[in-house]
């Protein structure tokens, strides 16, 4: 795990698992390997335990890697099956058994062993309920600016029973609902700063998304450097941070909605996936664009270069 943006995550884990995990391991993976983790979360559900079980069987491997593979094959599963959900006659099944299970057992988590027992995420079946619970309250659908707030807190639901299934769905997800996407943002968010430093300390130019924006461009990396680099021989003129991991479709989408058109504007870049990526997937270096696991060591400025390149003769007459 490089930098400080493990610290959020580090403590999501420790919440959710009620112990500390370690957090370092590798992330370059190949496709073998990264095909191999995919085929063992095709059997697990976003519960407090799956992360547990993926890093027993994946020891050298960070937990951070593991999450987010977990998190992208599990949305491809949801998106490919939620719509068998969200038929009406489903929707009333599921309330319907929500009400009588509850009535039956006030204190159980109704909703989450639903959610599990049927292949939703807990978030997911969460909302679909409340949903259905307003409906029968108002007569209408919701807003859902309501529904969210509701969501983003339980405390808010008028029916004390539903309100603790909905906390339970949420906290014991890992993959939806708000908290996560607090959590994400958060992650990201951090991953920004940690770049912004490391140029820092490298003494680097640089202009970041916002000054950007100021200056009239819509869609930009999240850094510009003033002056290119060098890195491992390639030149570099952006930087972009993602705190994810990079996989075939997410990194082809980037490519095709991010990168290429990055590189069309302001020439070749760097790309950080931060939770690893599939090695093969780094062949892009000859056309102009570069990935890394965390932020390069081997940096090259253009003065240094300059320096290296000028004949011993000439840097002698600079020191006289």
């Amino acid at each position: 795990m490089c930098g400080r943006g493990g610290r959020i995550e580090e403590e999501w884990q420790k919440d959710m698992e009620g112990k500390t995990l370690i957090l370092s391991g590798r992330m370059r993976l190949s496709r073998a390997e990264h095909k191999e983790i995919v085929r063992w979360t095709e059997k697990l559900r976003p519960t407090r335990q799956c992360m547990k079980i993926l890093k027993d069987r994946f020891p050298s491997h960070s937990q951070s890697t593991l999450l987010s593979i977990f998190s992208l094959e599990y949305q491809k599963r949801i998106k490919r099956t939620f719509s068998r959900h969200h038929v009406p006659d489903v929707i009333e099944s599921y309330y319907q058994r929500y009400l009588s299970e509850a009535k039956a057992q006030p204190t159980a988590p109704v909703l989450l062993e639903l959610a599990n027992e049927v292949d939703l995420s807990p978030a997911l079946m969460a909302r679909i309920i409340l949903d259905r619970f307003l409906q029968g309250q108002d007569g209408g659908m919701p807003s859902k600016s309501v529904l969210n707030s509701m969501l983003k807190e339980p405390s808010l639901i008028p029916d004390q029973i539903l309100a603790n299934n909905v906390y339970q769905c949420t906290i014991n997800d890992c993959c939806y609902g708000p908290l996560v996407d607090c959590i994400k943002h958060a992650i990201g968010h951090e991953h920004e700063v940690l770049l912004r430093e490391k140029l820092k300390e490298k003494n680097l130019s640089f202009l970041d998304e916002n000054h950007l924006r100021t200056m009239g461009y819509d869609k930009t990396p999240d850094i510009i450097l003033e002056v290119p680099v060098a890195v491992e021989g390639h030149i570099v003129h952006w930087i972009e941070s993602k705190a994810s991991f990079g996989d075939d479709q997410s990194h082809r989408t980037y490519l095709n909605e991010q990168f290429w058109s990055y590189w069309n504007r302001f020439g070749p870049g760097l790309v950080i996936y931060w939770y690893g990526f599939i090695g093969e997937l780094d062949c892009q270096r000859d056309r102009g664009i570069l990935l890394k696991d965390c932020f390069p060591t081997d940096i090259v400025t253009l003065c240094h270069a300059t320096q290296q390149d000028r004949s011993p003769e000439s840097q002698n007459k600079d020191k006289e």
